[in-house]
């Protein structure tokens, strides 16, 4: 396993109707992560296509596939080519009437090193997921990968430490999350900021608690379904941290861009040491964690 990593995040618009255009639009910017020296690849969660899920429409099931699928044979020959290893995020048909969110890594010599299956399924107002998937179960596991383990999570994934800490304890080298978010345009300016900057505090910080980097990937632009909803302004401002959170990379919210950053799998371990969080953890006292509420 390297002791430097070049990481990359794309933060792209994927609100074209056409899954190729899309997919070619990724594609793109793989390349010119790969001319960057890049040995790591994230794209945004579900970047094939539109954020369907802001309404609720049984035909809109038809746009799921199987992995392996066209568009994951397509990315893995390009893995192959370019010898970079790339996270995807497709919507998984499974079995008739089972789908999933799910994550595919592909490796360096064009082979899926791996799945995660989106654990944490939201059902909010323009985010209705549970409509559409069935919660992972694959659990918190890293996919191994030949430049090391990989902890990827899938957006509502990021507001849960637990998630991170387990990824941490099952040794991920790196903490990644590809991510559909943004704003609902009727919300004041004032409550997008704080929107905003939660989102950015709570990876920075599953950074700090576990010493390790994170990459965050969010798409950008407006888009909506159908049906006259307000849609969602996605916010875009992915970033990649070091170990303690620090920023390395980062966009706003609206450009179109490639972010890389150099990571520090070396520096991870001196950081632990200095903050020896793992050590430290009171484990014989956590059981109620694993309760709903405690009452």
């Amino acid at each position: 396993m390297a002791k430097k990593l070049i990481v990359s995040a794309i933060q792209q618009p994927c609100g074209d109707d056409d899954y190729s255009v899309n997919l070619a639009f990724s594609i793109a910017k793989i390349r010119e992560a790969a001319a960057a020296g890049s040995d790591l690849v994230v794209l945004p969660e579900l970047h094939l296509g539109k954020y369907f899920c802001q309404i609720e429409d049984h035909n809109v099931f038809d746009l799921a596939q199987p992995i392996p699928c066209a568009a994951t044979d397509t990315l893995s020959a390009l893995a192959k080519e370019l010898k970079i290893v790339i996270v995807s995020i497709i919507f998984e048909r499974r079995a008739a009437g089972l789908y999933h969110n799910t994550a595919v890594v592909f490796d360096k010599d064009g082979s899926i090193a791996g799945k995660y299956r989106k654990m944490h399924i939201p059902d909010d107002p323009a985010f209705y997921e549970k409509y559409y998937f069935t919660p992972g179960d694959l659990g918190f596991t890293p996919i191994q990968t030949s430049i090391g383990k990989l902890g990827v999570l899938i957006c509502w994934d990021q507001w849960y430490p637990e998630a991170a800490r387990l990824m941490a304890l099952a040794g991920a080298d790196v903490l990644i999350y590809p991510t559909a978010i943004g704003w609902d345009k009727n919300d004041t300016q004032e409550e997008q900021s704080r929107q905003l900057d939660a989102w950015v505090t709570v990876q920075r910080g599953h950074a700090v608690a576990n010493g390790l980097p994170v990459i965050s990937c969010n798409r950008i632009g407006f888009e909506f379904a159908s049906h006259g909803e307000s849609g969602i302004d996605f916010w875009g401002n992915s970033f990649i941290t070091g170990s303690q959170g620090e920023f390395l990379a980062r966009a706003n919210e609206s450009e179109t861009k490639v972010l890389t950053a150099e990571i520090d799998l070396v520096r991870s371990e001196t950081v632990r040491r200095i903050w020896p969080f793992l050590r430290d953890r009171r484990i014989d006292a956590f059981g109620d964690l694993t309760k709903r509420f405690i009452d």
